[in-house]
């Protein structure tokens, strides 16, 4: 079937329900119309695709409140118009006072999650993990970046300050939340007005966090890290039990990491490496999945969604015993992404039957983050996961600076021994998945999504779908998705129930569910320079593209008003 006989196929299979944006000087894609405009506004003034990433997260962290912070961490993955690839590691660490004894294992966590008695490693300042953000931000933007800090914080500001309308999606995040926003009286008086879930349409001012913000803009990352406000923070947690000290700010550093480079049907696939695990198992289950034609099979055919899930499961063990901090624990990349380990995976795989897979190497997560897409006309590129980890972090505000903390401390595993176990300084592992895509050594598109554990396989079947499917850019981001990490396989209800039928029949524990991970947001490069941008249903997102451009170099006013 050719590409196009394919689109029209999948076209019919189900219905984008949002409309992507093209133009060739630049384009934003984050996750609320907002944010998307403060990214264009600094493309529109003259900066470049670094200035509008760093602008459009600082907006984020105001019109996305539950989902992102600058109490928070994330990694974003740089192409700059060089060529050069770089992946920035701005995750948070465990607090110096934390050990593998710090949390005691809830005996009735369901399977696959890191739950600990008393929801201590997920609810209040015992959560908290230390914050990468602010200063992995900052240190982007000087770096790469053509604009100072005030100058992108300044969209930020102007939102918070002024406020903005709420979307039903952050007042559904805020009703799912209710009960525990409740216990803080400050996040409840901005998320919970009268005791009730803050209502669409509702006007959000948060004049608090403004003020930090414009701090900041002043004084620089430093504030947190070693000045006023970071002092506001320790005593915070000195008071209330948490584990972050002064030590733990002075001591948090960004570092720059070699990407993790795969190949995949031609294409170029180049994600993150440790401690985020997209990079590697994206590599390894395409490598597993190359020896099949899933374009033969079809989208959403029972064949191609048992070996997704298959490829998943595998992916997943391999994770579970050896990916983590790379500082902590030797994490065997080469073995795992090399050909020759999956093509013995490979051989495993049974078409007829779903089985149990357990890990071929030797040494839970949050599906609430934000991931940003950015690229400018002169050829740099942003993909860029940021999160506070839970909806609303760890649900509470630092008093009077209107600042949220994350709760990352939850992705560690409260059992000691264990590749993901808590260390003094450790990293939090992620799956974050801001991944770009190379062909004949262009960029062909740029991807990432917030979802938690399922982040890295959802971007990975975005990959297949545009690879092995031939959809469009708007397509592939709201295609519906499956997810398993070995136990249940959750299939998006896009998919129809005889497919769900058949994939029962071959012993998949199979769930309906409404959604597969958080918006997507993928930006397309065509061969004639124009930029493509989508976002899918799953959350706000919004493409904001730049076209046009300056006047010609000699035009000027006609007539001149100086001559007769």
């Amino acid at each position: 079937m050719t590409e196009t006989g394919w689109r029209a196929r999948a076209a019919t299979q189900f219905a984008c329900e949002k409309q992507p944006a093209s133009a060739a000087r630049g384009m934003v894609v984050t996750n609320h119309p907002l944010a998307s405009a403060a990214g264009a506004e600094m493309l529109a003034a003259g900066g470049n695709a670094i200035d509008a990433a760093i602008a459009a997260l600082f907006t984020l962290t105001v019109v996305e409140p539950m989902m992102v912070g600058i109490l928070g961490g994330g990694m974003a993955h740089l192409r700059l118009a060089d060529g050069r690839h770089l992946v920035i590691d701005g995750l948070s660490t465990a607090p110096l006072a934390t050990g593998p004894e710090t949390y005691t294992p809830d005996p009735d966590a369901p399977p696959g999650t890191m739950n600990a008695l008393g929801r201590k490693n997920a609810l209040g300042p015992t959560a908290v993990a230390v914050p990468g953000t602010l200063k992995a931000w900052c240190d982007t933007l000087e770096r790469f970046g053509t604009f100072s800090l005030p100058d992108v914080l300044e969209p930020a500001i102007r939102h918070a300050s002024r406020g903005f309308r709420v979307t039903p999606y952050l007042s559904e995040c805020a009703a799912e939340s209710a009960a525990d926003l409740a216990g803080d009286p400050e996040i409840a008086h901005l998320f919970l007005p009268g005791g009730l879930p803050i209502a669409r349409g509702a006007r959000l001012v948060q004049g608090a966090y403004a003020e930090t913000l414009r701090a900041i803009a002043s004084e620089g990352p430093g504030l947190l890290y070693s000045g006023v406000l970071g002092r506001t923070l320790t005593d915070h947690m000195a008071r209330t039990g948490g584990y972050i000290a002064p030590a733990d700010l002075a001591g948090v550093r960004v570092i720059d990491r070699e990407v993790i480079r795969g190949e995949y049907r031609g294409y170029e696939i180049v994600g993150p490496p440790p401690p985020s695990s997209s990079g590697v198992h994206v590599t390894q289950m395409l490598n597993i999945l190359a020896g099949f034609d899933l374009r033969s099979m079809g989208f959403g055919s029972p064949d191609a969604l048992h070996l997704l899930a298959e490829a998943l499961k595998i992916a997943f063990a391999d994770r579970a015993a050896a990916t983590a901090d790379p500082a902590f624990v030797d994490v065997p990349v080469a073995k795992l992404i090399d050909r020759g380990y999956a093509n013995e995976r490979r051989a495993e795989i049974d078409m007829r039957r779903a089985r149990d897979w357990g890990a071929g190497v030797v040494p839970a997560e949050s599906a609430n983050t934000t991931h940003i897409t950015v690229a400018d006309g002169a050829g740099n590129i942003v993909a860029s996961t940021q999160t506070i980890n839970s909806l609303f972090g760890a649900r509470f505000i630092v008093p009077g600076t209107g600042m949220i903390p994350n709760n990352y401390m939850h992705l560690f595993d409260p059992r000691p021994g264990r590749a993901l176990s808590v260390a003094p300084g450790k990293r939090i592992t992620t799956s974050m998945a801001p991944l770009i895509a190379l062909r004949g050594g262009k960029p062909a598109f740029a991807l990432g999504l917030p979802g938690g554990l399922r982040i890295f396989g959802s971007a990975m079947q975005a990959v297949i779908n545009l690879i092995d499917h031939g959809m469009s850019l708007q397509e592939a981001v709201e295609a519906p998705r499956l997810w398993t990490q070995g136990f249940a396989l959750e299939l998006e209800t896009g998919f129809p129930e005889p497919v769900r039928a058949a994939l029962r029949e071959r012993g998949h524990e199979v769930v309906a569910v409404p959604h597969v991970g958080g918006g997507m947001c993928a930006v397309g490069f065509g061969d004639d320079g124009m930029l493509t941008g989508a976002a899918c249903w799953r959350a706000d997102g919004t493409p904001v593209g730049i076209g046009g451009g300056l006047a010609r170099d000699g035009v000027r006013f006609w007539p001149d008003a100086t001559r007769g």
